[in-house]
């Protein structure tokens, strides 16, 4: 009887090691994945961020091609640049304002990459990240105007700026002097 009571000890010994380790493994994948998800920044394209806006704490990546056009550039209270621009996939655009100095590769009718947070009306940028010569364009971007039916590299490069304006931009509206749209 003494020999089954010493195996029956035995076992649960062992049952009770391999509960602590499961359990000290568990954690500590558990704080990796919390560490890891706290940091991870999402690349969104302008018609995702339209169709499923993300949290305004959250911060993504916002990529597409320039609007021509579109920059518009100011200087704050203090001097610091600011600029405003739109971002498209082809399908959707996306207005980003960003206060800094812009990459002096940053152009109308390119790619860009802009890190921030989207409120639902705008894009806050707190980077811009632009192309670095005329032949590259982040996966990411070139991934989105492929879904979107707008460029496929099979035929060469991807559509001029001025393409690019009229395929997102409405055209503006005019008023007569008695208020009447036209």
């Amino acid at each position: 009887m003494s020999a089954s009571l010493s195996f029956s000890r035995r076992k649960t010994g062992r049952f009770w090691i391999i509960l602590a380790c499961l359990l000290c493994l568990g954690s500590a994948a558990g704080l990796i994945l919390n560490a890891l998800s706290s940091t991870i920044v999402f690349f969104m394209a302008p018609s995702q961020v339209v169709a499923h806006p993300p949290a305004p704490s959250q911060t993504i990546r916002l990529g597409g091609m320039v609007v021509a056009g579109s920059l518009h550039t100011s200087h704050a209270t203090d001097s610091t640049p600011e600029a405003r621009f739109d971002v498209t996939d082809g399908q959707a655009a996306v207005t980003v304002q960003y206060q800094g100095i812009l990459p002096d590769l940053f152009r109308e009718g390119q790619s860009v990459v802009a890190l921030g947070r989207y409120d639902g009306h705008g894009f806050t940028a707190s980077e811009v990240l632009a192309k670095h010569d005329e032949t590259y364009m982040p996966k990411e971007v070139a991934d989105a105007l492929q879904k979107s039916g707008r460029w496929n590299p099979r035929f060469g490069p991807p559509p001029d700026a001025a393409s690019w304006n009229s395929m997102t931009a409405p055209p503006p509206i005019q008023t007569t002097g008695s208020g009447a749209t036209e």
